[in-house]
């Protein structure tokens, strides 16, 4: 007689449970062995405690511990290189039991996440249509290892819920048009009529077309604003400036542009940077997103006069080069039809009716004869594409039940739909990624694998036809992902993936943390700044879309400049705002990430720079082998540093504590391969002091060469470099290294969460597919889509 099937499952469930326990024990006794002197005890070496591994694997904090361990012993990191190796058989059994162990474990590598704040505002303009600046309601999210997408750090607290309450409301008070069609600004404004170039004794000329200006001074209020415009509603507006540069030697003048209110500083914001020729009229176009009561102002640039040396002479008698700006054309807001695509979506060609109110008797509102049939409808619309899958009847259900009740306790048709639209809003299934448990083998259904995509390269919700292809079950098929993946990434909306992957991966986020010093670098303003970050998105850009090797990231013959930032890397033959792709002459130290103008700010401090900082930055940004955290009770610059007069003498000090040498041994050698490049990315051969009498140099800088930079240093394994060109060649030797960090980066913005060691046979595969495409990015992206990393949970 057979015994029960209850039985034989008990009898494998205990049998399962003795044989990990006595492996543990086992592997625990080579723990011990191996590990225990230095990882025990009051001070653990760092920071690790043999303690602190929990006897199973099941949460994810376990794993992540067990997995440090099997990752150190397993590329031969841990012990120590002056430490007895331990044998080969018992490194196998451990970590093949550790591997096996954490596979068996946990529900998938990604948790359950919400959207964060840049994906919220995508995902509610594509749903309804609209842009609406939340960002004074969602708070910024924290960054794990980078990237605030990561599943883990994306908590939901009690006040962001309160803040996406705010935040529904916000989104469909300007989706639902409660009144009639507003009026529309379409005029041109000459500049002559503006009073704030009518100041007595002022830098400005009249001319017959209009009016020059010749020095500007922003702390003094001396600058073109066109106080006769204001944008009267929300939306888009079109304008079109004309201005030349005059007796400016046949050279473009260049300004930019500013919007606000100004009645404060934190109200003005930069809408774009221009240049126009000499003496030939020039309209510059372009739109812009404004608030009510918007204004915009001119504001020119690098000009070589103050106000009081022109007034001094006097504006008619000045001859300098000046802008003249002969008049302002504003058209807005902008629309392709009323009522507006957000509210016929939702509505359709429902009625609206005038419902007067004691503050606004122009109010309307959508009516309609068979309320509750046409709410469910339009929810359940709405629901299907704000949910991104099939809505089951679970999910509507409690929200068709607060529309009835709020229909049969006197609110209006709209009002009740309002209601029901704001819960879909705050919704779990809105908020939060539903993907399919991994109970099956983990692959995501195809509605997930849609959002996974979207969000991908878009940061945004599927459009309908990765919908369709999901609802027809065919998005999971090689080759129809492989056309969605070209076709989103040639989307419009794939900016999204530039700005948002570029600005975490490389840091550029933080270019505003730090404001450099004034008087040591005089030349950085918003013009460069904005040039910097412009070349990085567009290198990136040019990298992906002709699918050009990986190691361009690393070293490259072309970049993107303007004529601002060519003269900051003392690039020649660039005239203009405009950004362009340009060749990099011979003996240019550019090229590639690493050396463009916006990493090496993020990287410095401001004042000076520091190659513990940028080296840390390169071995985790760049080569996927971030350096360990600092042992708790050692501090940036210690031990003895007294006398030391360099950097690299501090350093050379730190390298002689035993707790720093290892560390500082592979972070130092890149960060002083940057040491060439100053605290705003520019060239230096001497690190730049203050005068000390006010003498000032060929740039009328108060600054003075300082000590030698020495840029050599030679790497863990023996391998010397004498300058950055150098280095870049010897990161270029292991061209599947730079693969695989990049793969791992992407893999963790795409999915949510981080590659763990279990994953590393799938990078490898990643890696080996991708080369065979000649290393391409764009065919590194898509290998990553096609990979079961990115299609299961």
């Amino acid at each position: 007689m057979k015994p029960p099937i209850h039985l034989i499952c008990l009898a494998i469930i205990v049998a399962s449970s003795l044989r990990a326990d006595e492996g543990q024990a086992v592997h625990r006794k080579f723990l011990n062995e191996h590990c225990g002197k230095c990882h025990t005890g009051e001070k653990p070496k760092g920071g690790f405690d043999l303690e602190s591994l929990s006897p199973g694997l099941a949460d994810a904090d376990s794993r992540r511990h067990w997995l440090s361990v099997m990752e150190q012993i397993e590329t031969g990191e841990m012990p120590p290189e002056n430490k007895p190796r331990p044998p080969a058989t018992q490194v196998e059994a451990l970590t093949a039991w550790i591997r096996q162990t954490a596979a068996q474990s946990g529900d998938g590598r990604v948790v359950m996440r919400r959207l964060n704040r840049a994906e919220y505002a995508n995902t509610v303009r594509d749903l309804l249509g609209v842009e609406v600046d939340l960002a004074d309601l969602l708070p910024p999210d924290t960054s794990t290892n980078g990237f605030d997408n990561n599943a883990e750090s994306l908590h939901t607290s009690s006040y962001l819920l309160r803040s996406y309450l705010e935040a529904a409301d916000r989104v469909l008070d300007e989706a639902i048009v409660n009144e009639s069609k507003p009026w529309q600004v379409k005029k041109r404004f000459h500049i002559k009529d503006e009073s704030s170039v009518k100041r007595p004794g002022s830098v400005y000329r009249f001319l017959e077309d209009g009016v020059a200006i010749f020095a500007v001074w922003e702390s003094a209020n001396i600058r073109v604003t066109m106080w006769n415009f204001r944008s009267p509603f929300r939306g888009k507006y079109r304008f079109r400036i004309s201005a030349y540069g005059f007796q400016s030697q046949g050279k473009p003048v260049k300004f930019h542009v500013t919007a606000g209110t100004f009645k404060e500083v934190t109200e003005e914001r930069l809408l774009d940077y221009y240049s126009v020729p000499a003496d030939k009229p020039t309209e510059i176009e372009f739109t812009a997103q404004l608030e009510p009561e918007n204004r915009i102002r001119i504001i020119a640039d690098d000009l070589p006069a103050t106000p009081p040396m022109v007034e001094k002479i006097g504006a008619d008698k000045y001859d300098g080069p000046g802008l003249v700006v002969q008049w302002v054309d504003a058209e807005g807001p902008l629309m392709d039809s009323w009522p507006p695509a957000s509210h016929v979506a939702l509505f359709g060609d429902l009625e609206q009716k005038k419902m007067p109110k004691d503050d606004d008797p122009d109010w309307r509102e959508v009516v309609s004869e068979n309320p509750l049939p046409d709410a469910e409808r339009i929810l359940r619309q709405f629901a299907r594409r704000a949910f991104r899958r099939p809505v089951m009847e679970e999910d509507i259900q409690p929200i068709l039940a607060r529309v009835r009740q709020r229909l049969e306790a006197g609110y209006t048709f709209e009002q009740a739909v309002r209601v029901g639209l704001k819960a879909v809003l705050v919704s779990p299934q809105f908020l939060f990624f539903h993907e399919k448990s991994p109970k099956e083998g983990g692959k995501l259904d195809d509605f997930a694998l849609a959002s996974r995509l979207s969000y991908f390269l878009w940061s945004s919700m599927p459009d309908e036809e990765l919908f369709r292809l999901a609802d027809d079950q065919k998005l999971h098929q090689p080759e129809v992902l492989r056309q969605q993946v070209e076709r989103l990434l040639k989307d419009p909306k794939a900016a999204a993936f530039t700005r948002e992957f570029t600005g975490q991966w490389l840091s550029l986020r933080a270019i505003d943390a730090t404001m450099p010093d004034r008087t040591l670098y005089p030349e950085y303003d918003d013009s460069l700044k904005s040039a910097m970050l412009k070349e990085t998105n567009l290198f990136f850009n040019e990298v992906l879309t002709q699918d050009l090797p990986l190691t361009s990231f690393v070293a490259s013959d072309f970049t993107f400049l303007n004529e601002r930032l060519a003269k900051h890397y003392g690039i020649p033959g660039v005239e203009g705002m405009e950004m362009r792709r340009v060749t990099l002459p011979a003996g240019s130290h550019r090229g590639g990430v690493m050396t463009m103008g916006s990493v090496l700010k993020v990287t410095a401090n401001g004042t000076t720079t520091s190659p513990v900082l940028r080296g840390s930055w390169v071995l985790e940004r760049i080569l996927g082998t971030p350096p360990a955290k600092p042992p708790v009770d050692v501090e940036a610059i210690e031990p003895d540093i007294r006398g030391a007069t360099t950097i690299r003498e501090q350093l050379a000090k730190h390298r002689d504590v035993e707790t720093c040498a290892g560390c500082h041994k592979k972070i130092d050698p890149p960060g002083f391969a940057l040491e060439s490049f100053d605290v705003i990315g520019g060239w230096r051969e001497h690190y730049r002091s203050l005068t000390n009498n006010g003498e000032r140099d060929s740039q009328g800088r108060r600054v003075r060469p300082g000590p030698p930079v020495d840029p050599a240093d030679v790497l863990t394994d023996g391998r010397r470099f004498q300058n950055i060109d150098e280095f870049k060649q010897l990161l270029l030797t292991d061209k599947d290294q730079l693969a695989r960090n990049l793969a791992e980066k992407l893999l963790a913005y795409a999915t949510g969460a981080e590659p763990t060691p279990l994953d590393r046979p799938q990078i490898e595969s990643i890696i080996q597919r991708t080369r065979e495409n000649k290393n391409g990015f764009r065919s590194l992206i898509h290998e990553i889509v096609q990979s079961p990393l990115f299609q299961t949970k």
